[in-house]
């Protein structure tokens, strides 16, 4: 009887996308076990690759269309419409136009990178005759609040003396006062539902400055601009809109883009899981698998916080399924996912190597990665064998 094997993975952020990441594995696992039978379900958290993800799923389209990148400069993004009985539901994904791929090393300031063209984006899928939205947000580049992308709808951010305030999150320390009367007006009229990470929050020890501030450039000392930004923002947000986005769940994600989101556009915050898997459906794929092989860029302390190797862990314990993690790098407190339902985790590393090398080499690595694990799967059913052997004689 061959193994069935299921693999869920992530993408790898900045190297590849989670198709690229399923037929890595699938390779490594079957020049090892030939005759494994291999199903595979790459999968999105609202992040990079969410709109591609989600227009093959329902034979959709994609529309690719120009925006203000989150450095100030154009960068090609794109939409999507559902296929079938959604035709007029677009798809959307903060990345597309201002994730961290699009923010070049030397260029990472969160203080002055923008969402302006993530309110672009909206305005394209608009004007190609939206009448609902479902908005991806993960992998951002930003922590302007979603400041950058409310003033591309119109919505008027307004320091003490009138005057409109400049793109950046760091420019949020002076907000005095949001005008909306200028909004387009067909956000009035539309339904924007987002798929976040529901632990992220705007403010606080855990908000998104001090949590994700230092992976997006931040300096100890930024980080602290950012958070009091951001503060200023809540405040703002809460004295003129009468809506406390401080610790809303999944206020914080992508720099806080879900708080201004759903203060300025009136959009509706979900875990991310309850939108991506109702066209991903990873659940009918599980009671077939004998073994679930996932995969993320980084295995580490937040992984049980909304990332996709925890989600398909819980998934497929209902099922009691074993579940094996690739990583990119093993990070702090990673053992801390063993807790999560994922069994055993490991590295694409063969050794100590720059980011822009393992990056460069990732399809190899994972490739050879998947490999070693699949010997180690072998090593295993020759050890059950022999147990059972022992124990007829």
């Amino acid at each position: 009887m061959s193994l069935h094997v299921l693999i869920a993975p992530s993408g790898f952020k900045e190297s590849l996308d989670a198709n690229q990441v399923a037929n890595c594995i699938a390779t490594g696992i079957l020049q090892v076990i030939p005759d494994a039978e291999i199903e595979t379900a790459p999968l999105v958290d609202g992040g990079e690759g969410f709109t591609k993800a989600l227009v093959e799923a329902t034979r959709g389209t994609l529309h690719p269309v120009t925006v203000m990148g989150p450095v100030g400069k154009p960068v090609k993004a794109h939409f999507g419409f559902l296929g079938g009985k959604e035709q007029k539901t677009a798809i959307v994904e903060m990345a597309s136009a201002a994730g961290l791929r699009l923010v070049p090393p030397e260029m990472r300031d969160p203080l002055l990178t923008t969402t302006y063209g993530v309110g672009e984006l909206i305005k394209a899928a608009l004007d190609a005759g939206a009448k609902r939205i479902l908005f991806g947000c993960g992998d951002s580049g930003t922590n302007d609040g979603g400041a950058g992308m409310a003033r591309s709808l119109g919505v008027k951010l307004l320091d003490a003396k009138d005057r409109e305030l400049g793109l950046g999150g760091g420019k949020l320390i002076d907000l005095e006062r949001i005008d909306l009367s200028q909004r387009d007006r067909r956000i009035e009229t539309i339904e924007i539902d987002v798929a976040c990470n529901w632990h992220n929050v705007l403010c606080g020890e855990k908000g998104v400055a001090r949590v994700f501030g230092p992976q997006k450039g931040a300096s100890p000392a930024t980080v602290e601009r950012m958070a009091a930004a951001l503060d200023r923002y809540a405040a703002v947000i809460k004295k003129d809109l009468g809506i406390d986005v401080g610790e809303i769940p999944g206020g914080g994600a992508s720099g806080g883009l879900g708080a201004g989101l759903h203060a300025l556009l009136g959009a509706k915050l979900h875990p991310r899981y309850e939108i991506v898997m109702e066209y991903l459906d990873l659940d009918s794929l599980l009671p077939r698998a004998d073994l679930v092989i996932t995969a993320e860029g980084c295995i580490d302390f937040q992984t049980p916080r909304g990332k996709i190797p925890a989600e398909v862990a819980r998934r497929a314990k209902r099922y009691r399924l074993p579940v094996i993690a690739i990583a990119g790098t093993i990070g702090r407190d990673a053992p801390l996912n063993l807790e999560y339902g994922i069994d055993s985790f490991t590295s694409i590393l063969e050794h100590p190597c720059p980011l822009s090398e393992a990056i460069a080499d990732a399809p190899e690595l994972l490739t050879h990665a998947a490999e070693r694990v699949a010997r180690l799967l072998l090593v295993g059913q020759q050890l059950n064998q022999g147990n059972k052997t022992n124990s007829v004689k």
